[in-house]
């Protein structure tokens, strides 16, 4: 385990076990936050007892959903953008202005358009993360050396051969920087939508929780939430990690 990776657990479990302190000798109140072996023990219970399986499907499905097409459409956008000059001057500020707008309020919007369903919280959550996807992939493909595009040339590669076997590989990091920021807001879109207006899902039972006092399983849901999310992104990290490995990167 390299140093880096030890200051980051140590961090985090210092954090942890200052928290736990703090709420088991009354600093912090328990109608505010229960101790985190609680939220734990709570989230075992919730897990063990299979209550909250249909919720937990029905949005991890939804959030699949919506992250598989930001992926796709935010790639594909990104690509279409780079490779057109004019487009990407106007897109430009659009872009960078995008996260001003607070895209929850189209929301209501969406359940007239679709009903009260899932594909308005799959809407909300892939307009989160799709430019997060086109962002960093615009970014990647600028920082593909041209000296890298000339040997493509000069080995007499065609355009699929170089985005495949060149462009691709040198944007890689970049691409990966958007996926684990696509799953984060797919997230935060999809769990967010269930708090304002739906029949079911973690984000509606959080908000149940939250409205009756049950700190136990709000904690325990939230805990949920933040510990798939953080096994996803350490696994696209240990991925990008091992590919730049193989390519002779540290």
């Amino acid at each position: 385990m390299k140093l880096a990776t030890k200051l980051r657990v140590a961090v985090l479990m210092g954090a942890v076990g200052l928290v736990e302190t703090l709420c088991q000798t009354g600093a912090i109140a328990r109608f505010t936050m229960i101790p985190p072996s609680e939220m734990a023990s709570s989230l075992w219970r919730l897990l063990y007892a299979g209550k909250l399986q249909t919720d937990m499907t029905r949005t991890l499905l939804a959030v699949c959903a919506a992250l598989t097409a930001a992926i796709v459409v935010g790639f594909v956008a990104g690509a279409v953008v780079h490779a057109i000059p004019r487009v990407r001057r106007t897109i430009d500020p659009l872009l960078s202005a995008y996260y001003s707008v607070p895209v929850f309020v189209f929301y209501p919007m969406f359940i007239v358009l679709f009903g009260l369903n899932d594909i308005p919280k799959i809407i909300i959550g892939f307009l989160y993360a799709v430019a997060a996807m086109t962002i960093n992939t615009l970014n990647g493909l600028d920082r593909v050396a041209p000296v890298l595009l000339k040997t493509a040339r000069v080995f007499r590669m065609g355009r699929a051969a170089t985005g495949f076997r060149v462009v691709l590989p040198a944007a890689a990091p970049y691409l990966f920087t958007g996926v684990k920021l696509a799953v984060a807001y797919s997230f935060i879109g999809v769990v967010g939508s269930e708090f304002i207006l739906s029949s079911g899902g973690l984000g509606y039972q959080i908000g149940f929780a939250y409205h009756n006092f049950d700190n136990r399983t709000m904690y325990a849901l939230i805990l949920f939430i933040l510990g798939l999310v953080m096994i996803v992104n350490m696994s696209l990290h240990a991925w990008e990690k091992m590919l730049m490995a193989r390519r002779g990167y540290q």
